[in-house]
């Protein structure tokens, strides 16, 4: 990525509808599907989650309501945002977990096996089955459809854009119980398509950037209307696309 993305990333993210609107998705994915099973399993204490690629550190905040949080990064430059929220940050690649078996209740990873930086997807994703006790839970989201690539694939660097069938597949060979598996983003599939067709592939800038209140209220909301559905049914396509899976039980 950039330099100059994660200083955009660590100001705006706060803010900003995608990050908004995908994290109030994703945690109200896991309040349905993850923490009913944590907390059963967990009585003697807090979960374990590991934020794979956190970043400059926005998800650290979320996560925390939902047990003791440790976050991942394998730029210097993101870990000193991140450890502006949070003291328990490593420098670390996520297919090279410093971590023992067994070590995470919960490991989340949103938008990262698609970069460059990422050399074997399948390798990171045997690493996140790894570290995750025996009825454990990844949370995985990466972006989806390589004909949407555009000036931001460029500026964040890009290795691959994926189908729903390509996570699944992959989730299931580093041997991960596969339990939710959707499209995300439909509400805003549209209008993203369009930009990206006006920019005419034309290298200009990322897509973070703060749009007017009004549009950015907006935006923020439709992403927010797809949680409901989600948490029992799944999109036909989308921006990304996220998985919930679990490790077996032994």
């Amino acid at each position: 990525m950039e330099p100059e993305e994660y200083e955009t990333i660590a100001r705006l993210e706060g803010q900003h509808w995608w990050y908004l609107g995908m994290r109030a998705i994703a945690a109200r994915l896991i309040r349905a599907w993850v923490l009913p099973s944590l907390a059963a399993r967990c009585s003697a204490g807090p979960a374990g989650v590991l934020d794979a690629g956190c970043g400059t550190g926005g998800g650290l905040r979320w996560l925390a309501g939902m047990g003791i949080v440790t976050g991942i990064d394998v730029s210097p430059l993101a870990l000193e945002y991140a450890a502006k929220t949070s003291p328990r940050v490593i420098r670390a690649s996520v297919d090279a977990l410093p971590f023992g078996a067994s070590a995470f209740d919960l490991v989340t990873s949103f938008e990262v096996l698609y970069h460059l930086g990422v050399a074997d997807d399948a390798w990171a994703l045997s690493e996140f089955c790894r570290v995750l006790r025996p009825g454990g839970w990844l949370v995985l989201r990466v972006p989806a459809h390589d004909w949407l690539r555009g000036d931001h694939d460029r500026q964040v660097h890009t290795r691959h854009r994926y189908s729903r069938s390509e996570v699944g597949h992959k989730v299931a060979a580093a041997g991960l119980e596969l339990k939710h598996l959707t499209y995300v983003g439909l509400s805003i599939l549209a209008p993203a398509l369009l930009r990206r067709l006006r920019a005419g592939g034309t290298f200009a800038h990322s897509d973070v950037t703060l749009p007017p209140p009004w549009l950015n209220r907006l935006l923020e909301r439709l992403l927010r209307s797809e949680g409901a559905w989600l948490t029992r049914h799944t999109l036909p396509a989308g921006l990304s696309v996220l998985a919930l899976a679990r490790r077996p039980e032994e």
